[in-house]
């Protein structure tokens, strides 16, 4: 078998390849064989987080077009296009998504396709199934399914590991079941319940390295201390509206003002009156700012067609008045988000 690179052992090549942007990981795939075999082996996920060069990378799901994930490059701002999820659930959505242990996790979730002849929701209301994206092998591969099917639900990672909880399960039923998944084991637990269930979904968010389940409408938050022992419930006046986390530090969107949400004290961060248009929007706290994807705009007139977004908006959190910039628009996905997350490379 030939060298990576003539005259150095391939486990010194290995490190130089590691220093590799990950974007032209495709280009030194073409290289050679090789060279295709080491930039798309674990080995190569190892290294570079020996010679510490991993990459931070967002990822959105929209619903246009069908089962259609993007990444982002905030270092070069790019997008990438990953393969379609090949989910049997046609325009899979509410479903959970959580990166750990390198790879992209899409779990449960319901269809959000219409039968044009009879208006009916195409497909079961919740499925179980789980799907991991490997960026490294550039390629999806199911995994072990959740022990109950559900949609609408909380979602996290606790040390490395992924806490899904409530949602809404077949026949329309809502649920308090908790769970947790072994990434490297491959293998789903029961957990304590939540301690009650509300007539929507429920949200997940990690603050202060704990889980906290939020319910639309409610104050009561579940908030997951220790695995084994189960929930705790706290009670929050948390502005409402969508919620992200930066830094270990909450922050709202809410009439059209990003709050900083410090314990039951809302600080005014920001002016964001411009999207109190958009609807279907993800906002999310990516490295040390908050971006806000995608989303529709109502027509004002009812012979307008809906206008499905693509753009990325982010609001710089480090200098003393935060600023709103644009990031490159997503080349593929438009419209409402259906799932967002960080994922490390």
């Amino acid at each position: 078998m030939a060298a990576l690179i003539d005259g150095l052992p391939d486990a010194v090549a290995l490190r130089c390849l590691a220093r590799v942007p990950f974007y032209l990981h495709p280009t030194l795939a073409l290289v050679s064989h090789s060279w295709r075999d080491a930039v798309q082996s674990t080995e190569l996920y190892k290294v570079r987080e020996e010679v510490n060069t991993k990459e931070d990378f967002l990822c959105v799901c929209a619903f246009d077009p069908e089962n259609m994930w993007q990444l982002y490059d905030p270092n070069r701002d790019i997008w990438f296009t990953l393969p379609v999820l090949p989910s049997r659930v046609r325009n899979l959505a509410h479903f959970g998504v959580v990166s750990t242990n390198g790879k992209l996790f899409v779990l449960g979730g319901r269809s959000d396709a219409v039968d044009a002849s009879t208006g009916d929701q195409d497909g079961s209301f919740a499925t179980n199934e789980v799907w991991a994206f490997d960026p490294i092998a550039r390629k999806w591969s199911p995994r072990a399914s959740m022990i109950v099917p559900r949609a609408m639900f909380a979602c996290c990672v606790i040390d490395e590991k992924i806490v899904v909880a409530g949602g809404i399960t077949v026949c329309r039923k809502i649920i308090s079941n908790a769970e947790i998944y072994n990434p490297e084991k491959d293998v789903w637990e029961s957990i304590p319940d939540l301690h009650h269930t509300h007539n929507s979904g429920c949200s997940g968010l990690v603050i202060g390295g704990k889980m906290h389940v939020v319910h639309k409408g409610l104050t009561a938050v579940h908030v997951l201390d220790n695995v084994k022992q189960g929930w705790t419930v706290h009670e929050h006046s948390w502005a409402p509206g969508p919620m992200a986390v930066v830094k270990g530090s909450m922050y709202v969107m809410s009439n059209g003002v990003i709050y900083k949400q410090e314990k039951e004290v809302q600080r005014v961060v920001v002016s964001a009156s411009e999207f109190k248009k958009r609807i279907g929007f993800a906002m999310m706290g990516f490295k040390d700012d908050i971006y806000v994807i995608g989303g529709v705009i109502s027509p004002e007139r009812w012979n307008c067609d809906i206008k499905k977004l693509s753009d990325v908006d982010v609001l710089t959190l480090g200098s003393e008045q935060p600023v709103w910039r644009q990031a490159a628009a997503m080349t593929r996905c438009r419209g409402t988000i259906l799932g967002c997350t960080q994922l490390r490379i």
